[in-house]
C-alpha cells in the first residue's frame, strides 16, 4: 500500500513537468501571413504582442502587399522572418505566375532589402514551369534564399527540376497524406514541410499513429505554422501554439523540438545569414 501514493507523487510530478516543458517550449511558425486588410485591424504593434504571447521565437511572415512584412521586421527583427510574397493585394494567387510584371516587382524589392524566402505562392502542375515561376526559383538561388510553394507533387517535382539545390518549404505539406508526403522528402533531400491549417495529425494531445510514424521517419523535416491567411486568423495564433504544445509532448523530445523551432531557426539563419545588411 506505501507504493501507492509514491506512484500517485511520481505520476503527479511526471505531469507537472511535461506542463513545464509545454510552458516553456520555444516554438517558431513558418507560415504566418499579415496583408492589407490584417494591419487595418490589428496594427504592427499589437500584431508582435499576439506572436510574443503565443511564445514564438521566430515568425515567418509574407503579406500582400510587402508593406506589412517590412513593418513587422522593423519592429522585431529579432522575432520576424521576412518572405517575399508574390502578391500586391489579394485575388492575383491564380495570375501572377503569368504576369512578367511580378518578377520585376521581385527582383527590385530582393536588390534592396533583406528576405529570407519567397512565397507563400501558390503554383500547380505545368504552371511552375512558365516564365514567371522560373525566374522566381533563379532568384531564390541567386540570393541563396527557399522558396515557400503551395504546390502540388507535380510542381515541386518542376521546380527541382529547374534547381536541384533549391531549398523549399511546403506550405501545408501540400494537403497531402503522410505516405504521399513521405514519398516527396524521400525524393527531395532539400524539401521541408510545414503543418498551417492542418489538424489532423493529432487528437487531444496525441499524435495519429500515421503522423507519428512520419514525424520519426523524417524528424528533421517538419515545421509549425498557423497561416494567418485572413484578419480574423489572427484571433488563433496564441490557440494554435499551445494546442501544437499539447500534442508535441506526444512525441520524443528531439524530434519535438525539430518540429518546435530547430528547424525553422537552421532554416532562417541559412537564408538570413547572407542577406543582413
Amino acid at each position: 500500500m506505501r507504493t501507492i501514493p509514491t506512484a500517485i507523487l511520481a505520476a503527479t510530478g511526471l505531469l507537472m513537468a511535461v506542463a513545464s516543458v509545454q510552458a516553456q517550449t520555444p516554438l517558431a511558425d513558418a507560415h504566418i501571413h499579415y496583408s492589407h486588410d490584417a494591419w487595418d485591424i490589428l496594427p504592427p504593434a499589437e500584431a508582435i504582442k499576439v506572436l510574443r504571447k503565443a511564445g514564438l521565437r521566430r515568425a515567418f511572415v509574407s503579406s500582400s502587399s510587402d508593406r506589412g512584412t517590412k513593418m513587422l521586421y522593423r519592429l522585431a527583427p529579432d522575432l520576424i522572418v521576412p518572405v517575399l510574397r508574390p502578391y500586391r493585394r489579394r485575388g492575383e494567387l491564380g495570375t501572377w505566375f503569368k504576369d512578367a510584371s511580378v518578377g520585376d516587382m521581385l527582383a527590385e524589392l530582393l536588390a534592396r532589402n533583406t528576405y529570407a524566402g519567397i512565397g507563400e505562392f501558390h503554383i500547380f502542375g505545368k504552371d511552375a514551369d512558365l516564365a514567371v515561376p522560373r525566374r522566381v526559383v533563379r532568384l531564390a538561388a541567386r540570393y541563396k534564399i527557399f522558396l515557400h510553394a503551395h504546390a502540388d507533387a507535380e510542381a515541386l517535382d518542376r521546380n527541382f527540376a529547374q534547381d536541384p539545390e533549391a531549398r523549399v518549404l511546403w506550405a501545408h505539406s501540400g494537403f497531402d497524406n503522410p505516405e504521399g508526403v513521405a514519398a516527396m522528402l524521400s525524393k527531395h533531400k532539400n524539401l521541408w514541410s510545414d503543418l498551417a491549417f492542418r489538424s489532423e495529425h493529432a487528437t487531444g494531445g496525441k499524435v495519429d499513429p500515421h503522423w507519428r510514424k512520419l514525424f520519426l521517419a523524417f524528424p528533421d523535416r517538419f515545421m509549425l505554422g498557423t497561416d494567418a491567411s485572413t484578419p480574423e486568423r489572427w484571433c488563433h495564433v496564441i490557440d494554435q501554439a499551445n494546442w501544437s504544445r499539447q500534442w508535441l509532448a506526444d512525441l520524443p523530445l528531439d524530434v519535438a523540438e525539430n518540429i518546435a523551432y530547430c528547424i525553422a531557426e537552421t532554416l532562417a539563419r541559412w537564408a538570413l545569414g547572407s542577406r543582413r545588411r
